[in-house]
């Protein structure tokens, strides 16, 4: 269970939303937590690093489009030492 307090105008603005819907105070609030709830999801991999991506480049606009290639002659490099 769980007790708040609320002021006055947005007591009122409950109860006539509330009776409009047809629904108690108390299912309209937890719907409207619920809904809060759902809109609140965790931050996505790129939100919670995007500070860091991008800050070390290889300065290599091609690595993308010509990985393949690259690779290639990497691993040719490295059997030829």
């Amino acid at each position: 269970m769980l007790t708040l307090r609320l002021d006055s105008q947005l007591e009122q603005t409950i109860k006539i939303l509330s009776q409009q819907m047809g629904i108690s105070k108390s299912e309209l609030i937890r719907k409207s937590i619920l809904e809060f709830i759902d809109r609140s999801e965790a931050p996505s991999a790129w939100t919670l690093g995007e500070g860091v991506f991008g800050n070390h480049t290889s300065g290599q606009g091609n690595l993308s489009k010509d990985r393949k290639r690259l690779l290639k002659e990497q691993l040719l490099l490295k059997m030829s030492k």
